[in-house]
């Protein structure tokens, strides 16, 4: 029987997106947050971890540093009986928390020593009566059950339950933390990756590494070669040189053949105005602009950006933002004379 379930064990793995199938399984295989690692490992070999509180952005460890700790804890026929964990998904109002997690938390285990673990994911999601039922439980249960909560934003976790946890900040992983692993896949993967695919994936990924993870085996399903163009192309995410193309038409042409050169590449690429406002924005920074121009041409960009994040027309958008370079061309003309 056992070559049979390693058979579909393996091909339960094969079926497996990326970001699940490489997700470490102990501590030391984490790429990131060392000095966050060693404290943890420190509590879990002196027996004294305490309520957890992870913050941060997404795609930087966070939950895979807790399930990591969780199998390293507990052998995996123990694991559903020790570990209780509850997504954003799951309805986790004040009910739940006064139900099933009050019901598992004061629950003892009668052959296994030690404590539970309850996980928390997204626990920014909870309302303030379901945090505040929580403090209460945390506080009761402490001899028996260690609470891990997980967030992206601190700012929504309520101060009582701050304070009854340890706080680690999970940042954004760099370029030097992601390519080991990216490479580590591409390899077990046999994926054919240029240098300039690599570091597109990068880029894009922002530190974030379930999301180069999921572009990286997105791309590879739809092209042969993951390069920068196939990349980009994948994601819907506006190319380095047509960027430069839509600010020199901005720049260089009359208003009536810069907007409709753009909008023929929005629309034969499947550009949104918001991506490209993004990228003009830093390719900006790299220009050489008197400082007054600058200034005036940013702060009109930052208005066109909030008027599409409250769903604007991006037709009406795209013209006001060519219509704010050229008048930045009046005034680097008007400077110079």
């Amino acid at each position: 029987m056992a070559p049979i379930s390693k058979m579909a064990e393996e091909h339960d793995n094969r079926n497996l997106p990326w970001v699940e199938k490489y997700r470490p399984n102990k501590l030391e295989e984490l790429i990131s947050h060392a000095d966050i690692l060693s404290t943890i490992d420190r509590f879990i070999k002196e027996d004294r971890l305490p309520h957890l509180l992870f913050y941060g952005p997404p795609g930087t460890g966070k939950t895979s540093t807790i399930l990591a700790v969780a199998k390293q804890l507990y052998s995996p026929k123990e694991f559903n009986s020790m570990v209780l964990e509850l997504n954003a998904s799951d309805d986790r109002g004040i009910g739940i928390v006064r139900g099933p997690v009050l019901s598992f938390a004061s629950t003892r285990t009668i052959f296994k020593s030690g404590f539970k673990i309850v996980i928390l994911d997204e626990a920014d999601a909870m309302t303030n009566d379901a945090q505040n039922a929580l403090r209460r439980v945390i506080e009761k249960f402490t001899e028996n059950t260690r609470f891990c909560l997980i967030c992206n934003y601190l700012s929504k976790i309520i101060p009582a339950i701050q304070s009854r946890c340890t706080r680690f900040r999970f940042g954004p992983l760099d370029n030097q933390q992601m390519v080991p692993r990216l490479e580590h896949v591409i390899q077990q993967e046999r994926v054919d990756v240029t240098e300039d695919g690599m570091n597109a994936l990068v880029t894009l990924a922002n530190g974030d590494m379930r999301k180069s993870l999921n572009i990286l085996q997105s791309t590879s399903m739809a092209y042969d070669v993951v390069n920068e163009v196939n990349v980009y192309t994948c994601v819907g995410h506006p190319l380095k040189e047509d960027i430069s193309n839509i600010v020199n038409w901005m720049l260089n042409e009359d208003f009536t053949t810069a907007y409709n050169n753009i909008l023929d590449l929005k629309t034969l690429k499947g550009l949104a105005l918001q991506d490209i406002l993004t990228e003009v924005h830093k390719f900006i920074h790299k220009v050489e602009l008197p400082t007054k121009v600058r200034i005036k041409l940013l702060d009109k960009m930052a208005e066109i950006e909030y008027n599409l994040t409250a769903g604007t027309n991006e037709k009406i958008q795209l013209g006001s933002l060519i219509a704010a370079f050229q008048v930045t061309r009046d005034m680097i003309v008007m400077e110079a004379s």
